[in-house]
């Protein structure tokens, strides 16, 4: 959303707690002490990262936009105590260019974990992307399987997945491959449909009505 002004968006105080993290290990996402989930793109990673040491505790003002339906804020610009503005400004030269494309990627190892939720955490639209458990780990479900589980991913229920996932300074992030109330009852989650897939599928549907 970097076309829009921050100057002209509602502006909320909180103390940060901790970052974030999606699968790739970039920062995407921040709580305030107040349970308050802040989203930002993952560009905008590095330089939060370095402007703001995970474990500090302090003061931020952030600008965004609240989605419709969703209980998060997604940011355009994000102040520091010391008055820092790290503002959304596009993905780096080049449209497709992640900002993990060139680093040295983290190794990911297959992970496993149970634990109770604390919340539940969104993408940037506020659809469901996952969980973050009392014990601070992050787990990350994809957008098209979060309806059919979530009962799961509850507040105050207990969650178990086994994935791939990474150990960083800024936390434990798993990707979830399978999923349930318990260890003993995971079930795997669905990949999402190829465009060609959804369009043989309708195809089968036309000709049998």
């Amino acid at each position: 959303m970097h076309w829009l002004d921050p100057d002209y968006l509602p502006e909320v105080s909180g103390m940060f707690e901790r970052f974030l993290i999606n699968p790739h290990g970039d920062a995407d996402g921040m709580m305030l002490t107040d349970g308050t989930e802040v989203h930002f793109p993952p560009h905008m990673s590095a330089e939060l990262c370095a402007a703001i040491r995970a474990g500090e505790k302090t003061k931020v003002k952030v600008r965004g936009v609240r989605p419709r339906g969703g209980d998060l804020i997604a940011a355009v610009a994000i102040e520091t105590a010391d008055g820092k503005r790290i503002v959304d400004n596009g993905p780096p030269q080049g449209h497709d260019e992640k900002p993990h494309k060139h680093a040295t990627k983290p190794k990911h190892e297959p992970m496993d974990a149970e634990g109770i939720v604390r919340r539940l955490l969104h993408g940037p639209k506020g659809e469901a992307r996952g969980a973050l458990l009392e014990d601070g780990r992050i787990i990350r479900v994809p957008a098209h399987e979060a309806e059919r589980i979530a009962h799961l991913l509850s507040p105050g229920k207990t969650l178990a997945v086994r994935g791939e996932g990474l150990a960083l300074t800024l936390g434990t992030v798993i990707e979830a491959r399978e999923i349930g109330a318990s260890t003993d009852d995971l079930h795997p989650i669905k990949p999402k449909k190829l465009k060609h897939e959804k369009h043989r599928d309708h195809d089968t549907e036309s000709r049998v009505a």
